[in-house]
């Protein structure tokens, strides 16, 4: 059941990420965005891959509880891609300034 859990909160929190991925995509504009936040999403999630991958019992049953790990790299190639977003986005703004 736990395993259940897990996953709807990983889904739920990978349904919003292509959303804001869109917005940081279409803005053009660092404006409103905290690197730090994404910063910090981003290592949260490369701290919950670890933590599968060093857990026994998951790498055990890892054949059937895949699809968990799956959703922790998806959202974390989504958190990357906002961050690579904010990158170009604070460069538009400086662009923008001069």
């Amino acid at each position: 059941m736990s395993d259940i859990l897990e996953v709807i909160m990983i889904v739920s929190f990978g349904f919003s990420w292509p959303f804001n991925v869109v917005k940081s995509y279409k803005a053009r504009t660092a404006k409103g965005k905290s690197l730090w936040f994404l910063c910090l999403i981003f290592f949260g999630y490369i701290a919950g891959i670890a933590s599968k991958l060093i857990n026994e019992s998951y790498m055990a049953s890892i054949s059937e509880k895949w699809y968990v790990l799956f959703f922790y790299v998806l959202n974390l190639l989504m958190v990357g891609a906002d961050l690579i977003l904010y990158f170009r986005n604070r460069r538009l703004d400086k662009i923008s300034q001069q």
